[in-house]
C-alpha cells in the first residue's frame, strides 16, 4: 500500500479497500471537523464548488512538449481507473447532494476510453439536464463526434496550438494536425457548439502565430482560449522566463485586432474574455485568455476535480488529494462519500495550493503529478 501525505491510497491487489476507506474518513474528519454536514461543496473562504471535472484516463496519444516527455510517462494500472458505474455514482452524488451544475470529462485524452460513449450515455440518462462537455486533443474525433452527440454530449473543447503543420508536429511530436481539423469540422457538423479551442503558446515555437490562430478561429466560428503554460508538465521543465504571459498574448493579438473587455459577467470562468474587432472597429467575435500564472483568479474558483482513479483535488496546483476511489470500492454509503468530498473541499487552499498570489513566487513548488495525471 502506498501512502501519500498521510492518506493511504489503494491500488489493485494492494491492501484492503475497507481499511483504506476508514483511514481516509478518519484523516478527513480530523482535519475538516468544521466542514458543513450537508449542502454544497463549500470551502473555508466562502467559495462553492459547482463545476466538476472528472478525468477518465492519464494516457494520451500525443506527447506535447509542455505536457509530457517524448517517451511518455508511467501510466496508471487499467483496473485503477474509474468504471462507468463509478463515474455515474460520483456524478449522481455531486448533482443530487452537492450542488454540482456542470460536468467536464477530461484526461489525459478521454477519447482513448473506448467506453466514453457509454459513460456519457449513462450520465445523460440519469441526469438529463446536466451540461456535459469534454476536453480533447481531437485525434479520432471525426469518427466519434456523431456517436458522442447522440449519447448526450453537450459541448466540446479541443486543444489546438497552431494551424501550421510543421509547428504542430514539433509541439505534439506527432504529425496529426489534419486529424484535429477534421475533428473540429465533425464536432460542428453534429451540433457540439460552441466548439471551444484551447491554445498554449510556447516561446520561440508558436508565440508568433497567435494572430493567425485567432483569425482561423474567427473565420470558422470557434471560440478561442489562450492558456498560459502552467507548471504541470511531466518533465518538470517549466520556467517563468520561458512562459508566454497573458500580457504578451494580448499584445501579440493587438498587432492585427482591437481587443476590448467583454462586459458579460465572468461568473467564475477561468477565461478573461475580450471582444475582438477589426482595426476599423467591426465586431468579429470573442477571444479568451486564461492567465493562471500571472493573473490568478483563485478567489472566484468554482471547480472541484476528480482524478482518473477517483481522488479529489480541490486545486489544480495542490499537493494534496483525498481518495474517494477507495470509498467507492468499499461499503461506504453515498452519504459518507458526499461528506468526505465536502471535507476535502473544505480544506481547499486560498490560492494555488501554496497560498501565494502567483505561481511565479520563488516559494512555489510544482506538484509531483503532471496535468495528464491530474485532469485539466
Amino acid at each position: 500500500m502506498s501512502v501519500q501525505l498521510g492518506i493511504p491510497s489503494v491500488r489493485p491487489g494492494e491492501g484492503d479497500p475497507e481499511s483504506v476507506a476508514r483511514a481516509v474518513q478518519k484523516e478527513l474528519g480530523n482535519r475538516a471537523a468544521k466542514a458543513p454536514r450537508s449542502g454544497p461543496l463549500l470551502d473555508q473562504f466562502g467559495r462553492v464548488g459547482e463545476d466538476l471535472r472528472i478525468s477518465l484516463t492519464d494516457k494520451c496519444n500525443l506527447r506535447c512538449t509542455y505536457c509530457m516527455p517524448a517517451e511518455g510517462m508511467p501510466w496508471m494500472p487499467q483496473d485503477s481507473l474509474l468504471t462507468p458505474a463509478e463515474v455515474l455514482r460520483l456524478v449522481t452524488i455531486a448533482v443530487r447532494d452537492l450542488g454540482i451544475r456542470e460536468l467536464r470529462l477530461t484526461g489525459g485524452e478521454p477519447l482513448i476510453r473506448p467506453d466514453l460513449e457509454v459513460i456519457i450515455g449513462l450520465l445523460r440518462e440519469h441526469h438529463p439536464q446536466l451540461p456535459i462537455s469534454i476536453t480533447t486533443n481531437g485525434i479520432g474525433l471525426d469518427r466519434r463526434a456523431a456517436k458522442l452527440a447522440a449519447a448526450g454530449l453537450t459541448r466540446i473543447n479541443i486543444s489546438l496550438d497552431t494551424i501550421d503543420a510543421d509547428t504542430y508536429a514539433a509541439l505534439a511530436r506527432r504529425n496529426r494536425l489534419q486529424q484535429v481539423l477534421d475533428g473540429i469540422t465533425a464536432a460542428q457538423a453534429v451540433g457540439l457548439s460552441p466548439v471551444k479551442i484551447n491554445a498554449v503558446l510556447m516561446r520561440g515555437v508558436n508565440d508568433d502565430q497567435a494572430p493567425d490562430l485567432l483569425e482561423f478561429a474567427l473565420q470558422h466560428g470557434l471560440e478561442l482560449r489562450f492558456i498560459e503554460q502552467m507548471p504541470l508538465d511531466g518533465a518538470h521543465g517549466w520556467t517563468r522566463t520561458n512562459m508566454v504571459t497573458a500580457a504578451e498574448i494580448r499584445e501579440a493579438l493587438s498587432t492585427r485586432f482591437r481587443l476590448r473587455p467583454d462586459e458579460e459577467p465572468r461568473n467564475g470562468a477561468p477565461a478573461e474574455r475580450y471582444i475582438v474587432e477589426s482595426p476599423a472597429g467591426e465586431r468579429l467575435g470573442r477571444v479568451g485568455v486564461i492567465a493562471s500564472v500571472t493573473e490568478p483568479f483563485c478567489a472566484a474558483c468554482t471547480r472541484t476535480r476528480i482524478t482518473a482513479e477517483g481522488k479529489v483535488r480541490s486545486c489544480l496546483f495542490s499537493h494534496e488529494e483525498f481518495d474517494l476511489g477507495a470509498l467507492l470500492r468499499s461499503s461506504a454509503t453515498d452519504e459518507e462519500i458526499g461528506q468526505a468530498w465536502r471535507q476535502a473541499m473544505w480544506l481547499k487552499p486560498k490560492a494555488h495550493g501554496m497560498g501565494h498570489p502567483g505561481l511565479d513566487s520563488e516559494d512555489y513548488v510544482q506538484p509531483k503529478r503532471s496535468m495528464s495525471a491530474i485532469g485539466g
